[in-house]
């Protein structure tokens, strides 16, 4: 008999993670971008290499873009590009960091015209929602100052406020703003969206329709991150997750790479608050592989959210509730280690076998050739990397 009940598997065949389009382009630090042979050179090869990863795992069924990195011409021929790879586009994430004019502020900045370049671009996203079908538009600001004195800390949220009301006004009946906030990096004395309260507050104002972006690296070391999920879903403003790793600060790594117990600690708390195949909740990975290939590193962070879903399933959550009205410490914390400890792997791998899946995705893909196909076959051209 399996260790994963009938209802537990059925919760996890409808889970669903969304790719970063900017994962498959070359990546790097802030000192050198390294090439990868056979990286996409423009987002139509991007969304050919995430398909891959849905074909092998069944967990990622959309593709995030990010603009303009991901402008093309015609967003009708790339919607049927997606959907002939058995994907479709999702999330629509824009870019206010990368013009000399954002230089000290975007939807921040004191110059009305500067303000007025950033509002017409997340404008623009949202046209180019329409044509792809997507709901959600995602916001990160690499907005601040560096040093006490610099900036008027009040000024900024009024005018945050001010240019994202405009951009929410823009909104479909069906579209929504999603707000990310990040503690630091580029500016370091502050930063305009620092933390899930700034966004709650900013997002509070707009309606409904807006809703705060957890990204999992985004916090300082020791951050209780599932009680910050917990008080999210419970305000109901968590809108989506931004799946990543870090050992330091916002390292972009694989989920689960540095702390697989946190990433388990954070689906309890997503499940509880139900937050697990909500609709209103979106999972998605915002990763820049910079040392490993690019699809089976995906491969590997879907199929690590998929493990710890699962054994967060597998909660004994009627015990657990028992020894915590009891104020028996000792059990309620061994009823929650137990889950941790349980070694779902094989029961995982024999359940996609019966679905028609590989029991072990990463070596099905290896054994595939598509890496060695693709870098036979994308030569020449720009190879996509960090601003194209």
């Amino acid at each position: 008999m399996s260790i994963l009940p009938t209802d537990v598997l059925g919760q996890l065949e409808q889970q669903a993670i969304e790719l970063p389009s900017w994962a498959f382009g070359n990546s790097g630090t802030r000192f050198k971008v390294f090439a990868t042979p056979g990286t996409p050179r423009d987002p139509f090869e991007k969304i050919a290499d995430a398909a891959q990863v849905h074909r092998f795992t069944a967990l990622a069924p959309t593709v995030a873009l990010h603009i303009p990195w991901d402008k093309v011409d015609d967003y009708s021929a790339l919607r049927a590009h997606a959907e002939e790879h058995g994907v479709e586009l999702g999330t629509v994430n824009s870019n206010t960091f990368q013009d000399d004019d954002y230089k000290f502020g975007a939807l921040t900045h004191e110059d009305a015209a500067v303000r007025r370049k950033a509002i017409d671009h997340h404008l623009e996203c949202i046209d180019i929602m329409h044509a792809t079908g997507s709901r959600d538009l995602k916001i990160w600001l690499a907005e601040g100052s560096n040093y006490p004195g610099q900036a008027d800390l009040r000024g900024r949220q009024d005018r945050l406020h001010e240019s994202l009301q405009e951009i929410y006004a823009r909104l479909g009946d069906e579209q929504r703003l999603v707000l990310e906030y990040k503690f630091f990096e580029p500016a370091f004395y502050h930063t305009d969206v620092p933390d899930w309260g700034t966004s709650y507050a900013q997002v509070a104002a707009l309606g409904d329709k807006a809703m705060v972006c957890l990204d999992t690296g985004h916090h300082a070391p020791g951050t209780n991150i599932e009680f910050i999920v917990m008080q999210l879903l419970r305000l109901g403003k968590l809108g989506s997750f931004d799946f990543n790793s870090r050992f330091y600060a916002d390292d972009d790594l694989i989920v689960g790479a540095a702390d697989p117990y946190q990433l388990f600690r954070i689906l309890v708390e997503v499940i509880r608050g139900g937050g697990l195949n909500n609709p209103d909740v979106a999972f998605m990975l915002d990763q820049c592989h910079n040392v490993e290939d690019k699809v089976p590193g995906q491969i590997r962070s879907v199929l690590n959210v998929q493990e710890m879903t699962a054994r967060a399933l597998i909660v004994d959550i009627d015990a657990l509730r028992a020894a915590q009205v009891s104020g028996d410490v000792l059990e309620a914390n061994r009823i929650f280690m137990d889950a941790f400890y349980t070694d779902v792997r094989p029961a995982l791998g024999e359940w996609r076998e019966s679905r028609g899946l590989p029991a072990d995705p990463m070596a099905a893909f290896a054994a595939s050739g598509y890496l060695q196909q693709i870098a036979a076959d994308r030569v020449g051209g720009v190879q996509a990397s960090w601003g194209a």
